[in-house]
């Protein structure tokens, strides 16, 4: 029964991810068609609209056909009239993921990690066929395969990533456990694994966090050019919102681009531009309000930048080093080098998949190469990471870090000698708890029964 319970938990919550997603882009979309084209609007075509919205948010990339009139009103060439659109706004994608990996960290503290996330995607994945096939617009057409599977996808990753998370920490009683038994045997090189993916997932957050304020110096910077762009538009104040929330949308998406700025490859804004702390090459810009951001020029100096990834690499190689001081595993400089690998390879793997979702067509003509480029972005956050994490992790360990060693291991030792097993601390509880008589046990002198000293007559000399 509580299988069963799990299941249907898992099923809801992937219910309630999808409808939330399609209800954050139904609600505004219905106030724009209310207040732009009245009751007498077609409906029929509000929930074809916000589907596909839903999909491209999920990386589905589009192919959009402009009509005649809206060619000639925004006074666009005819061979422009047919292109791709790519660059995801990852706000979707990110929402789901992070709600797939709760529903997955709540499965597995059931004890049913995969059969939660089993079943969280598989009803997630209903949902995405059923919104695949049912959102069909011939303006802005999607691919039906990757309209279902690329949703689902992310669904699937986020939610075994947290299920796995939780389950490895405290054991399901099956696969995980036998598996964590084999890295276990490993002796020094057991933790290496463990320790790699806490790292990666600190330098993530740092990079996340220097990218943030990154992009918040540019608002304060550039924050004029930005309001140019927003009256250059002439929107009234519905169009400026509906800006503003296409904007948030792409809120992770410009992240992308300014951890790749920060890294050192930067990005692209069309065929032949480059923006990049070492110069930046652009052409001509579309009016987006949110590329005003974009720097008009750049010096070499700023390629300074990227210390902050080192930085980051530095402090997940911190993190992980306190871990391992804290838990009394000290290793050798082998493992710690393996270690801080494995953070720059996990980090890099991340960046690239970051990038390939930021990266794309964002029009027609030059426009069809937008963001960064996915090696060059993976190698250099990599290898600055790696740097970072190795400086951490492999400098020579100071006094104080050696004192706690030595503290943790001497506590360690008489609580063994407390429990009467020496200086054994790798015993299970039941073979520490004393069963009979301890060497360390005491009792007075008269109850042993051996053999007593014989009283001394007051009146003998003393010798």
């Amino acid at each position: 029964m509580q299988r069963l319970l799990v299941a249907l938990l898992a099923a809801f919550d992937a219910a309630i991810a999808a409808a939330v997603g399609l209800v954050v882009l139904l609600a505004p979309l219905t106030l724009l068609w209310t207040l732009s084209f009245g009751m007498t609007a077609d409906w029929g075509a509000l929930w074809p609209l916000t589907g596909t919205l839903w999909q491209f948010g999920h990386g589905v990339p589009l192919d959009l056909t402009l009509a005649d009139d809206v060619l000639r009103a925004a006074g666009i060439a005819p061979q422009a009239a047919s292109f791709a659109l790519s660059v995801t706004p990852l706000a979707f994608l990110v929402f789901t993921l992070l709600f797939a990996a709760r529903s997955g960290a709540r499965a597995a503290k059931a004890g049913a990690w995969a059969l939660g996330a089993v079943a969280g995607t598989a009803a997630f994945g209903l949902i995405a066929t059923a919104v695949a096939f049912s959102t069909q617009i011939s303006a802005a057409r999607t691919d039906l395969a990757l309209s279902i599977a690329l949703p689902t996808v992310v669904y699937l990753v986020g939610a075994v990533g947290g299920g796995v998370r939780i389950a490895w920490e405290d054991g399901d009683g099956g696969l995980l456990d036998r598996l964590h038994d084999v890295v276990d045997s490993w002796g020094d090189w057991g933790p290496v694994l463990g320790a790699s993916v806490r790292g990666t997932a600190f330098a993530v957050l740092g990079m996340v966090a220097v990218s943030g304020v990154a992009v918040a110096v540019m608002t304060l910077a550039r924050g004029s050019e930005v309001v140019a762009l927003f009256q250059a538009a002439r929107v009234d104040a519905l169009g400026a919102t509906v800006l503003t929330l296409g904007h948030l949308a792409y809120l992770p998406t410009i992240l992308v681009w300014a951890a790749s700025w920060i890294v050192g490859p930067g990005f692209a804004v069309g065929v032949g531009t480059a923006v990049s702390p070492a110069g930046t090459q652009l052409g001509v810009v579309p009016g987006i309000p949110i590329l005003g951001l974009l720097p008009e020029n750049s010096s070499i100096w700023m390629l300074i930048v990227v210390i902050l990834p080192i930085g980051a690499g530095a402090v997940a190689g911190w993190a992980v080093r306190s871990r391992l001081v804290w838990e009394g595993t000290p290793l050798a400089t082998g493992p710690r080098a393996a270690i801080a690998v494995g953070i720059g390879v996990l980090t890099a793997a991340v960046g690239a998949v970051a990038a390939v979702l930021a990266s794309g067509s964002m029009g027609p003509g030059r426009l069809s190469e937008a963001g960064p480029s996915a090696v060059l972005f993976a190698l250099a956050l990599g290898g600055e990471v790696l740097l970072g994490a190795a400086i951490l992790l492999l400098s020579p360990r100071n006094r104080d870090e050696l004192a706690e060693e030595r503290t943790d291991r001497w506590v360690a030792e008489m609580t063994a000698a407390d429990l009467g097993v020496g200086s054994r601390t790798d015993l299970p509880i039941s073979d520490t708890v004393p069963t009979g008589p301890s060497s360390y046990d005491t009792a007075p002198l008269d109850d042993l029964g051996g053999v007593r000293a014989p009283r001394r007559n007051p009146a003998d000399p003393l010798d």
